[in-house]
């Protein structure tokens, strides 16, 4: 596939030709390369979102491509780099030894009864790493081209090569995190690169100064504790809090402008679909009642976009194995990448 862009009518049907959105861009037209990572081997609840990226794929080119805040945001070029097949094999393999970790840990008993788990703990854990390492890999490579990147999970663990990846470029940059989770547990159930575990591994990387999460409604004692001890580098903002200043009367646009100010210069966007209120995304793998809307979370980028904050990555995670999933989180990837490409003119 070659860049048809002169030919192009992007009002056009959506060509299903293996790409984001049916777009006329390979690799090298690109500016904006998409990594798919099919993983999702440490999903404590309900699985599928390994078949995320499939399934975003599979509804994008149902998309109009008018973008109310950047119309001509399609022209940059966004090329999905095909989902890696091998990748999704390792997960179906490895997710079935993590269930056994997952079920001995929810009976109450340790890894090291008979018969000993914990060496399969270790290779799902060295397995994780591989998958790290690919992407990381595989972003830098990519940056160094003079390339932007966006990842689409997979669980939430998957963008950590990304992170680690910008970590070599950027010497200070923040996360903006989108969830119903704030994701900073230590390991969870014995998993170095749990999904449950992808913001306390991102926070590790001295380059990430500011950690701004929302939407925050299902977390531990130890999260907050963390959060509360982070000395500001962590800032939380909780759902129930958000909405109880809404009905109080405070502006949602008061909100996100509040929520920006924490923010240095240069940010990335973790997008885990579960922020957004679960009808949006039955087929989630953790959902949880409450949650944003997506207009909501819109008016976010919005808003960091207008304060000339630059967004240099983002990801979308936790989309479930499902047709309407698969139809928001394509939505959100589209937006996604629109705002970001308006931020770095």
């Amino acid at each position: 596939m070659i860049n048809q862009l002169p030919d192009y009518n992007p009002s056009g049907v959506g060509e299903i030709n293996g790409n984001l959105f049916g777009l006329p861009f390979d690799y090298e037209s690109a500016n904006l390369i998409v990594f798919a990572v099919p993983w999702e081997v440490t999903v404590s609840y309900g699985a599928g979102t390994a078949n995320g990226p499939q399934r975003i794929l599979d509804a994008s080119t149902q998309l109009d491509l008018f973008d109310f805040d950047n119309p001509d945001g399609w022209k940059q070029g966004i090329f999905l780099v095909e989902i890696p097949q091998d990748i999704l094999e390792k997960n179906h393999y490895y997710r079935t030894l993590a269930d056994q970790i997952i079920e001995r840990l929810a009976q109450g008993k340790p890894l090291t009864d008979t018969p000993d788990l914990t060496p399969i703990l270790t290779e799902i854990n060295q397995a994780s790493q591989q998958v790290n390492q690919w992407l990381f890999t595989q972003s830098q490579a990519a940056i160094n081209q003079g390339k932007q990147v966006a990842v689409i999970g997979g669980d939430h663990s998957s963008p950590l090569g990304y992170f680690q990846a910008l970590a070599t470029k950027y010497p200070n940059y923040g996360i903006l995190h989108i969830d119903a989770h704030a994701d900073l547990r230590d390991a969870y159930e014995g998993f170095e690169f749990s999904h449950a575990s992808i913001m306390f591994n991102a926070v590790k990387l001295p380059q990430i100064s500011k950690l701004v999460q929302v939407g925050l409604r299902d977390i531990s004692h130890d999260e907050v504790q963390m959060i509360d001890q982070s000395h500001g580098r962590i800032v939380a903002y909780y759902d129930p809090a958000i909405k109880q200043k809404l009905y109080a009367g405070t502006t949602w646009i008061d909100i996100c402008r509040e929520i920006i100010n924490h923010l240095p210069e240069n940010v990335y966007i973790s997008f885990d679909i579960d922020g957004l209120d679960p009808k949006l995304c039955p087929n989630t793998g953790t959902p949880v009642a409450g949650g944003l809307e997506l207009e909501q979370t819109f008016c976010i980028l919005r808003e960091l976009v207008n304060s000339g904050r630059k967004i240099i990555g983002f990801d979308v995670c936790e989309v479930g194995d499902a047709e309407w999933d698969g139809n928001v989180g394509a939505r959100v990837m589209y937006k996604l990448a629109n705002f970001m490409e308006l931020s770095q003119r």
